[in-house]
């Protein structure tokens, strides 16, 4: 199975640090999986301008196929003013409506308080639902007090973690079953 693990934002450092905890998680598991680690703020991404999203070249390119091509993604984003990164937001506006049909796709939020919640349900979920994605139910939302000094303080924030991949690789196993029964229908 080939999982990304994307870390939303070109700014700041609580989202990267839930990330990197979860890909070392990720990298437990006793199964052979692809896994690969994008961090935003990493990458030149270009502005989406409306082209295919194979016809961007360079940081832009590898960013849109190597989410086009996976199986599992865990977004994680941060929440600023209420709302998600327009680096995350410029990522799902490089790939096609349909470019998560498929997949399974879960998130981790940051934020700094309570109040950036229900985000998650009424932004990112909307967007990753029109996409076609199959999106874990449960996220996991951590707040500014989960951390301190550039580390999670929070045990039940790992638990959460935890969970949030058993989830995913649950909802997979489903639907890698359910295709394999509408394939096997097909007799090719």
């Amino acid at each position: 199975m080939n999982i990304v693990a994307l870390s939303g934002s070109n700014v700041g450092s609580k989202t990267k640090i839930a990330i990197d905890y979860t890909v070392d998680k990720l990298k437990e598991t006793e199964e052979n999986h692809q896994m690969v680690s994008l961090d935003l703020s990493a990458y030149d991404i270009q502005f989406s301008d409306g082209r295919n999203y194979l016809d961007y070249k360079g940081d832009t390119a590898y960013v849109a196929k190597t989410i086009m091509e996976a199986d599992l993604i865990i977004i994680g984003t941060p929440i600023f003013q209420a709302s998600i990164p327009a680096t995350l937001k410029n990522i799902f506006d490089l790939l096609p409506t349909d470019g998560l049909r498929d997949k399974i796709v879960s998130m981790i939020v940051t934020a700094g308080s309570q109040r950036h919640y229900l985000v998650a349900e009424m932004q990112l979920k909307p967007i990753l639902n029109y996409m076609k994605a199959h999106v874990v139910e449960n996220y996991v939302f951590i707040e500014e007090k989960d951390y301190h000094m550039k580390k999670i303080i929070n045990d039940d924030v790992f638990l959460r973690i935890d969970r949030l991949i058993e989830d995913a690789f649950t909802l997979s196993e489903v639907y890698r079953g359910i295709q394999k029964k509408k394939d096997a229908a097909y007799g090719f």
